[in-house]
């Protein structure tokens, strides 16, 4: 008999919970949907604690492994287990749910039940996808993802809700088909989906080419990076907050390019490094621009978002122990800055039903505290230290700038347009004289806004402050990564393994 373990209550209690809260919820009784739906986000968060405080940090194997047999015919098992890199990220998505439930209480008033149901089982199906270490059950929990997160949009968004829905899940749904392919590929070179078993496989070089291109075309949109990144806005500005907040905080696409491009095709990762790390700046300036250019607050920050990711990817591709690791420290810091900025603009949006900047002027004499979150925040989002964002930023730029002086250089510039963007957008909606009476009617942070704002304050500042805590777990798993990623999955007497690394040798001999 199978009894449950610690990686099982993550996935299957919120999935549970959101059936339970879909079968009993009632639109005559939306309080106590509401008060199902947030225990069953509190209990789906007590799992943490077992896994955290029973982590080794001074591995790098995975941890709390368990696999049972589900399509043995087809080398399918329900494997699970967790390492340094996707401990965090399962940490980050229990703490989102339950922020999520929290923040949409008094927001969301139709359908309540269909809106916590179906975040509850998208919360599963996430812990699912960081959890998996089977290639066909990772596969099923991030399709199952879509379902959810395609309602979400396409009914309790805005006035262009469905295009917005319509408009992410086909850019989803084709990579994903890319993905597929790449992943039945390596079945049949291995008779199974075991994901360690793929990271021993001895591929040639143009298998390794087309399954990248199957694994960038699934994971470059939830990354998202450029120029794949055009539903994000879209998302932003007509999705509900809650499915805005849930993209900004979790990344899938840098996780998925973590556990399965950098160490199962080596060799096609580095083939393909200077393409990456052109797209990678490309999305920090070019993004950063797009931002300064905005005159809504939520399509500000999906363009930051955007350029955020791009440093993700560029510390990923600069195959550097201290740029994986903050490329992971940056997705983790990001996703809660970019969540809190969210959540302080769609308080905004819900008091006024308009996201454009001009619309404000003058909030801090009516909302002091929410004036004064926002700008902790803001100050995240430039890279402030002692905030998280810096700590993630620092990595990544540190690896860029070991890997080659001026690509580091040269996404260093993300540090000034992030400041520039980020700080007139507050200083334009913050400060100044109230613009209208609208502004000035404004209510102030009610208890539970500003617990819920303090509690990701706290969060922030704790990455900020002491992050060897989530470095000590990240870095074992990061340094094995790295070497896996610098080895060569190419058959031996090829004559090809030797140059494996031509690439980054050329960009290596480069001026710096």
């Amino acid at each position: 008999m199978h009894f449950p373990s610690v990686l099982d209550l993550l996935i299957w209690v919120p999935i549970l919970a959101g059936l339970v809260v879909l079968a009993t919820g009632s639109e005559n009784a939306p309080n106590r949907t509401r008060w199902l739906a947030l225990a069953g986000a509190a209990v789906s968060i007590l799992p943490v604690i077992p896994l955290v405080s029973g982590f080794d940090s001074s591995l790098a194997t995975m941890q709390f492994s368990e696999q049972l047999p589900w399509l043995p015919d087809f080398g399918v098992s329900y494997h699970l287990g967790v390492d340094g890199i996707s401990l965090w990220f399962t940490v980050l998505t229990s703490v989102t749910t339950l922020i999520i439930v929290i923040a949409s209480w008094e927001t969301v008033t139709k359908r309540v039940a269909q809106y916590y149901g179906a975040f509850l089982l998208l919360s599963g199906c996430m812990q699912g996808v960081f959890a998996s270490l089977d290639g066909m059950l990772f596969f099923v929990f991030f399709e199952a993802s879509l379902i959810p997160l395609y309602l979400l949009i396409g009914t309790w968004g805005e006035k262009r809700r469905v295009y917005a829905a319509v408009r992410f899940f086909f850019f989803s749904l084709v990579g994903s088909l890319a993905m597929l392919a790449a992943l039945i590929y390596l079945w049949a070179q291995s008779h199974t989906f075991d994901i360690a078993a793929w990271r021993a496989l001895k591929l040639d070089f143009t298998p390794q080419l087309l399954v990248f291109i199957g694994f960038l075309a699934a994971f470059s949109v939830k990354v998202p990076m450029w120029p794949v990144h055009t539903w994000l806005p879209d998302v932003h500005s007509d999705g509900p907050t809650g499915a805005a907040v849930l993209l900004g905080m979790l990344k899938m696409g840098g996780y998925g390019l973590l556990r399965f491009a950098l160490p199962i095709v080596p060799d096609a990762c580095h083939f393909f490094a200077p393409a990456m790390i052109a797209l990678s700046l490309v999305a920090v300036i070019y993004g950063s621009l797009l931002a300064l250019a905005q005159t809504d607050m939520r399509k500000l920050l999906a363009y930051s978002a955007v350029a955020h990711m791009g440093l993700v990817t560029l510390g990923l591709f600069t195959f550097d122990r201290m740029g994986t690791e903050g490329a992971v420290v940056q997705m983790l810091s990001y996703g809660l800055v970019a969540g809190a900025m969210l959540l302080c603009t769609g308080m905004l949006f819900d008091r006024t039903k308009s996201g454009a900047i001009d619309a404000y002027g003058g909030v801090a004499n009516s909302m002091p505290k929410l004036a004064t979150f926002a700008m902790l925040f803001s100050m995240a989002n430039v890279g402030l230290p002692g905030t998280s964002g810096f700590v993630g930023e620092f990595l990544v730029l540190m690896g860029a700038i070991r890997f080659n002086f001026w690509i580091g250089a040269t996404a260093a510039l993300t540090l000034i347009l992030s400041a520039a963007y980020t700080l007139w957008m507050y200083k334009r909606v913050m400060f100044g004289a109230i613009r209208n009476a609208r502004v000035a009617n404004l209510r102030d942070l009610c208890k539970r806004e500003f617990v819920l704002l303090g509690a990701m304050a706290v969060l922030v500042l704790a990455i900020g402050v002491h992050p060897k805590t989530f470095t000590d777990a990240i870095g074992p798993s990061a340094e094995n990564l790295v070497a896996q990623a610098q080895g060569s999955a190419l058959p031996t007497g090829t004559g090809v393994a030797s140059n494996n690394h031509a690439t980054v040798a050329v960009a290596n001999r480069l001026p710096g």
